[in-house]
């Protein structure tokens, strides 16, 4: 569904990706992990079209996007979910939700993806005229990724979905993410939490510096005795 073919991308004169490749297939969910300045958000940004990659390809669905703009790459099927959830704090969550479905027109199938979105975060619904910015931290970054769904992605990019979370509302969040997946929904997640992202994930990728270093099953990179070292305080 999803490939990047040797893409270099950064910030001004500052190289962050030093030719990435790297696949996710129709209903994956792949894992990106590595160290804090490694490249993984720089990679989702990339994909979604926040940054410009400089050279390579990146093809979804047999589709060039790397030069779409950031809505043409939303309304190819693929939703980000931002580091630090994002949510509209002075909107309610039922206007967050709208502004999730912004570009479509399908009003009776926006209704209907309303209520599979309760029936994933029945929290939100209990919610629904609050403040987004009134919610706890878990119930914030249940917004974002219900926000995305809004879209109806076929692939949702996840970036740090346990940031600043408690260890049983991420078990909570990664639990919804996983039951997203099983419906058909493709992931590509970066996360730190490289212990619970790799029992989650069919395959992973592992940055370092910029660049794929290693890649996998997911089972197998966890016995793998660098990943152990370094991300699995092995």
């Amino acid at each position: 569904m999803l490939t990047l073919e040797r893409v270099e991308a950064g910030y001004g004169r500052t190289a962050a990706l030093h030719g990435v490749s790297l696949s996710v297939g129709a209903a994956e969910f792949v894992c990106l992990i590595g160290a804090n300045g490694a490249g993984k958000t720089t990679t989702l940004k990339t994909i979604s079209g926040l940054v410009r990659a400089a050279a390579g390809r990146i093809v979804f669905d047999g589709r060039e996007i790397h030069r779409l703009a950031p809505q043409e790459i939303l309304r190819c099927g693929i939703a980000h979910c931002p580091e630090g959830r994002r949510v509209f704090p002075h909107m309610t969550v039922e206007e967050n939700l709208q502004m999730g479905a912004y570009l479509r027109t399908d009003a009776a199938q926006v209704a209907a993806d309303h209520e599979r979105v309760f029936a994933h975060f029945p929290i939100l619904a209990e919610r629904l005229r609050q403040p987004a910015g009134t919610l706890s931290g878990g119930e914030q970054q249940m917004l974002a990724i219900a926000r995305c769904l809004m879209a109806r992605p076929r692939l949702i990019l996840l970036d740090e979905p346990s940031l600043g979370l408690a260890p049983t509302v991420t078990e909570a969040v990664f639990g919804i993410i996983a039951g997203i997946q099983r419906e058909g929904t493709t992931v590509l997640m970066v996360e730190q939490n490289a212990y619970m992202a790799l029992q989650l994930a069919g395959r992973a990728y592992v940055m370092e510096t910029g660049r794929i270093t290693l890649e996998g099953p997911a089972r197998e990179l966890m016995g793998n005795d660098h990943v152990k070292r370094a991300y699995l305080g092995g």
